[in-house]
């Protein structure tokens, strides 16, 4: 009964064993952001698999709220890669004959997003077999900064900084002294995995250049700091200048100001005043008019002529008279006949 029963269980097991098994086993992969990753399945076919093969690649996203995504598929011999639009175009499986046992495939230029459970399920009826596979997309330190906060004075308390801008966790730091005296302080070597080093009571020997790696599972990056401890400055005196500058550039701004001011003010009272002298010009007398006015102003002055000087004067003035309007019309002027009377021997001559 023994013999019988084993018998049957080794049967179970050859039968087992020809029956369709993927052969890689489970396992976790860590790869950089920006890298390709390559996640194997291979498999093998029992004898009575005789079904069309099909083979499916799902992501189960480190998000639990997204359901499994197909982000490749095989099947009826022909490949469809165009499931997952977040990883469209950069899916491939790795053989170009994945009947011969492969069915691997590699993942392009690996985002934070691809993050997740991938599993591989190969089907050829009545055979099937499925492998998990976890993903982990790490940062690489990278755009490392180092700096010094505070002043670099002998005797004076200041921290040597060294600050990645982007890198996953966990991180891994590392300085190291790389000119004059390599020795370190021994007060820093509790700092030299850390990402800052506080600096107590500065000497001149803390100067030199020193270096900062930051790590992690996938990559590193360094930075470079050069540390100069001098004597202390003249505070004093640089706080003067600086007041002393400040106050002169703000009187240089005061005078550009006022001069500008003055210079508008002084454009606008000339405009001002050439637009008064326009408006109070009158307009210029005709040639008539003013030899009427001459001729007026003569008439006006006969009155006071005695008859002795009479003759002489209108011979005088009368030629002084434009003799534009005269030569055009000669009988246009008539000279009143003068009238006089004796009113007595010591007095003048009056015209009526």
């Amino acid at each position: 009964m023994a013999l019988l029963l084993r018998f049957v269980l080794l049967c179970g097991v050859a039968d087992f064993t020809r029956s369709l098994s993927i052969t890689t086993p489970e396992q976790m992969i860590e790869k950089a952001k920006g890298e390709t990753a390559y996640l194997p399945c291979k498999f093998t076919l029992g004898p009575e698999d005789q079904g069309p093969l099909d083979i499916e690649w799902l992501l189960s996203p480190a998000d639990n709220q997204k359901v499994d995504q197909v982000i490749i598929l095989y099947s009826g011999d022909k490949i469809y890669d165009d499931y997952y639009q977040d990883l469209k175009g950069r899916v491939h499986f790795t053989s170009t004959d994945l009947k011969s046992g492969d069915a691997s495939i590699n993942v392009t230029n690996l985002q934070l997003s691809d993050i997740g459970t991938y599993q591989c399920k190969v089907k050829k009826a009545p055979g099937v077999g499925n492998k998990k596979i976890q993903l982990t997309v790490l940062v690489k330190p990278s755009g490392i900064r180092c700096y010094i906060d505070g002043s670099e004075e002998i005797g004076s308390d200041f921290k040597l900084k060294c600050e990645p801008k982007e890198g996953s966790l966990p991180l891994r730091y590392e300085w190291q002294k790389l000119s004059n005296s390599q020795k370190l302080p021994t007060s820093w070597l509790p700092e030299m995995t850390s990402p800052v080093i506080s600096v107590k009571n500065a000497t001149t020997e803390y100067s030199g250049t020193y270096s900062c790696t930051v790590k992690n599972r996938v990559g590193s990056d360094q930075c470079l700091l050069r540390l100069d401890v001098v004597p202390p400055s003249n505070r004093a005196g640089t706080i003067a200048g600086a007041v002393i500058g400040t106050l002169l550039a703000l009187v240089l701004i005061g005078l550009i100001i006022f001069c500008c001011h003055k210079k508008r003010r002084e454009e606008k009272y000339e405009k001002e005043v050439h637009h008064d002298i326009r408006e109070d010009v009158p307009p210029p007398k005709s040639r008539t008019s003013t030899a009427r006015s001459y001729l007026g102003s003569n008439h006006s002055s006969l009155g006071s002529m005695s008859p002795s000087n009479m003759e002489g004067y209108s011979k005088t003035q009368y030629n002084q008279v434009p003799s534009e309007d005269f030569e055009r019309d000669p009988q246009s002027v008539t000279l009143p006949t003068a009238k006089f009377k004796h009113t007595h021997e010591t007095d003048g001559l009056t015209v009526v």
